[in-house]
């Protein structure tokens, strides 16, 4: 039967299992907004309350559920909010679309009203924003080219694409019929390629595996898992993919990322073997590339990517392998290993190291992080998922709380490793609205004025949040650099802050604020126990973070590392 192409287009999303679509409203794609009306027993449209907030819940989406995570804007204004969680989703590897409404056909090429050149502002490249971006003049292909979205998105790297809708082809009649649901393309290692890693493995002393990257699922996690138990390989999670393998087990290294152990840090460069399967091996996980250095690491090197082109892109492998992490890791899990191995006390050290880093450096002021973290740990469900934007705030969960993660069966952790502000609080509603389960947001002062608004989407659609706002009244990463290169010259990154807890109440969430640990508890178990969303300001003195005089741990190291560059 004929229908509008809009209608057809929610319906070739119905086909591909999207449920839940993102967005902020534009007349140049009233008829897709017809149609999610049309099919609202089906799907739901979730109105945000800004492009980049809206973008940040469709990266998450991507990354929690493994398929592409789904965002619709209109053109020019719209697209360009919208970039941030375009650009965080290519730099992540995670699988998304982003649907933009766009000027009529007949106006185009004139500069026409918000008009945009998509192709070149997203323009795929090795540096871009866009796996693909294309653009749907004819309705009767919108099933080819939804599918065909779906599809770049997932294989490969996963990444974001570009759909761009002429406002007119949308309320063309068309009779067309969606494509069946596209499932991710599995690449399998060679034989000969699994052969020699082994060889690699047999003659190491000190391998060390660092596992993280977009792509895994909750099989290719515990399929590592019985891989590093069977060879007793210590294993290392790659910046912001903490949940890749337990942080409770005993072959557990840290993560690596910013502000890394440093005990972990000299590991890494000790190792005679790197095994990395699945990251890109980016700056943040590789510490400023001085880790690994590029392009020819002294250790051997054993990179394991998706795809091809991220294979010896920067660094040069002794063994290449493009595979998929489910088929990586599940060819892993039955490469046959010895009875022993004489890394075994090494192992057994790196874990070590992590344990001892739990033990925290003394902080002045009257909260004391690790211990906030600590009740977060005892008291959050085992399947909460904690989320966080950009920010030294940020390293305390990093450091501090584990995470069981994907190889009980959930993803645990929403974090951008591409550095985005604001993307914690829509990222952790996102995460609720979708999922049901309990969301925990850690934000700064600064992190969170970049998309608070969205609250108000929280409590339109029934969604919730728990998050706690680390308040310094400053921005924390940018002072601790000026503190280290300018000592003298502070300047822009002191912040006046409004009343958080009075904006999270008007909002609709209940507001609170503590200025001691002890007041942390009882909140925090208030806060788990009620329908509402919560806010739990912390103020926080600003030596914690950064001064000339005291310095935390976590900023020393990073102070450090920034100086060793």
């Amino acid at each position: 039967m004929s229908q509008i192409a809009g209608h057809l287009l929610v319906d070739c999303l119905i086909a591909q299992g999207v449920t839940h679509a993102f967005g902020v409203p534009g007349e140049s794609y009233l008829a897709v907004l017809d149609g999610f009306h049309a099919r609202s027993e089906a799907i739901q449209f979730i109105t945000c309350r800004q492009e980049g907030g809206a973008a940040f819940m469709a990266e998450a989406q991507g990354k929690l559920t493994g398929r592409p995570g789904i965002c619709f804007v209109t053109r020019g204004p719209g697209a360009t909010n919208a970039s941030i969680g375009v650009h965080t989703a290519f730099q992540d590897s995670t699988p998304m679309v982003l649907f933009v409404g766009d000027v009529a056909s007949d106006t185009r090429d004139r500069e026409a009203f918000q008009e945009v050149d998509f192709g070149s502002f997203f323009g795929p490249s090795t540096r871009g924003m866009a796996k693909r971006v294309e653009r749907i003049d004819d309705a009767r292909r919108i099933p080819e080219y939804v599918a065909r979205a779906f599809a770049a998105a997932m294989n490969g790297r996963p990444g974001p694409v570009v759909l761009v809708l002429p406002e007119d082809m949308l309320t063309q009649p068309v009779d067309a019929t969606p494509l069946a649901r596209v499932e991710p393309v599995e690449a399998w290692s060679d034989p000969g390629s699994l052969r020699q890693l082994r060889e690699l493995l047999l003659h190491s002393e000190r391998p060390m595996v660092i596992a993280g990257g977009g792509g895994w699922t909750v099989q290719a996690a515990q399929a590592l898992q019985r891989f590093a138990e069977n060879w007793q390989l210590p294993v290392g999670n790659a910046f912001r993919f903490q949940d890749t393998f337990d942080n409770f087990h005993p072959l557990y290294a840290g993560d690596v990322g910013i502000g890394i152990n440093p005990k972990l840090a000299s590991r890494i460069r000790d190792s005679d073997l790197i095994l990395a399967i699945g990251p890109r091996l980016g700056e943040m996980t590789t510490s400023g590339y001085t880790l690994l250095q590029a392009p020819r690491p002294k250790q051997k090197l054993v990179h394991i990517h998706a795809s091809a082109e991220e294979l010896n892109r920067v660094y040069q492998a002794d063994l290449a392998i493009c595979a998929t992490m489910n088929a990586a890791a599940r060819s892993l899990e039955v490469l046959t290993a010895p009875t022993a191995v004489p890394w075994a006390g090494w192992s057994a050290a790196v874990h070590g190291d992590y344990e001892a880093n739990f033990t925290p450096s003394s902080l002045p002021g009257d909260v004391d992080m690790p211990a906030i973290v600590a009740l977060l740990q005892k008291h959050l469900p085992a399947d909460a998922v904690l989320t966080n934007g950009a920010g030294n705030f940020a390293s305390w969960v990093h450091r501090f709380f584990r995470h069981h993660g994907l190889v009980k069966g959930h993803k645990t952790q929403l974090a951008p490793t591409v550095g985005a502000m604001g993307y914690g609080v829509p990222a952790g509603i996102a995460a609720n609205l979708l999922t049901g389960r309990t969301a925990f947001t850690i934000a700064g002062d600064g992190d969170f004025l970049m998309n608070g608004q969205e609250l108000a989407t929280a409590v339109q659609h029934g969604g919730k949040s728990l998050i706690v706002l680390l308040n310094n009244g400053m921005y924390g990463t940018i002072r601790m650099h000026q503190e280290r290169e300018y000592p003298s010259n502070v300047c822009g990154s002191a912040l006046q802050n409004p009343d958080f807890a009075a904006l999270a109440n008007a909002y609709g969430y209940v507001g609170v604020r503590i200025s001691r640990t002890g007041q942390f508890e009882p909140q925090l178990l208030a806060a788990l126990a009620r329908e509402q969303g919560t806010l739990i300001e912390v103020m926080l003195d600003p030596e914690v973070i950064t001064t000339r005089g005291t310095l935390s741990g976590i900023t020393r190291q990073a102070l450090e590392k920034n100086s060793n560059k």
